[in-house]
């Protein structure tokens, strides 16, 4: 029954706050673009993307940004990065709409996969028809689409995921589907190494409609308003993730190999 509101005094003062933060913030930019990046930079990422895709990069980062310190942080929930205190969160799959800003690094195909020993015995689906008997792993988080997509006579279909099993991480899924615990459908950088192993075999690629995931980093601020340390790590993400090989399936990858 009660309402807030700012006076005229009020509204001016907030109006020139906000243009003084805009002005600090252009000089604080301003003056480190001079020198090297230096201070902190808070980085969130799942657990999975961290270890596979971040850990590598950060010896070369550092030693290209030698004044940085790096905090990172991985963990397979999805996090609010003010309330985190994060600077930047690696975020795969399309993003919902908000205030954060987001810099695509590259996108992969996705593929259904099941392990030889699970084929064997219960055998190898030919069609989208069929999976209602097999076991279907998939995710549990909020953004998660409860559906595998096919195109089957030039027509877009989906088969419903069910209940049996759910995870969220992209390496737990891995893992099960090598385990022999069911199919999953994975991002060729997920299931990459495993495929070329063996341990991991691609299903109905015939009907796969070919679409791609994104990744991410994702921000809080204007892109001409960030502070140079954390530009400079975004700098460096775009032009060091390398999913090349995570966008084409090679065709030798199709041959069963059971």
């Amino acid at each position: 029954t009660r309402r807030l509101e700012l006076t005229a005094e009020g509204e001016q003062l907030l109006e020139q706050g906000r243009q003084l933060l805009a002005d600090w913030l252009a000089l604080e930019s301003s003056v480190t673009r001079q020198g090297q990046p230096t201070g902190v930079v808070r980085i969130n990422a799942s657990s999975s993307t961290g270890n596979r895709l971040l850990v590598p990069l950060v010896g070369p980062l550092m030693r290209t940004w030698p004044g940085l310190q790096l905090d990172l942080s991985f963990t397979d929930h999805v996090v609010d990065l003010i309330a985190a205190r994060a600077d930047i969160a690696l975020r795969w799959g399309e993003l919902p709409s908000s205030d954060m800003v987001a810099r695509k690094l590259g996108h992969t195909r996705q593929v259904i996969v099941a392990s030889p020993d699970y084929l064997q015995r219960f055998g190898k689906p030919a069609h989208p028809d069929e999976l209602s008997g097999h076991v279907r792993i998939g995710w549990n988080y909020p953004r998660a689409i409860p559906h595998w997509p096919f195109v089957v006579a030039g027509k877009a279909v989906t088969v419903s995921m069910g209940e049996v099993l759910r995870v969220n991480d992209g390496e737990a899924m891995a893992n099960l589907a090598k385990a022999g615990a069911g199919l999953a459908r994975l991002s060729l950088y997920h299931a990459w190494e495993d495929l070329h192993a063996g341990r991991l075999q691609v299903l109905l690629e015939e009907f796969n409609p070919g679409d791609l995931q994104p990744i991410h980093a994702v921000y809080v601020g204007k892109p001409g308003q960030l502070p140079v340390r954390t530009r400079a790590v975004l700098d460096f993400l775009a032009s060091h993730v390398d999913l090349s090989h995570a966008e084409q399936m090679p065709a030798g990858l199709l041959v069963s190999r059971t």
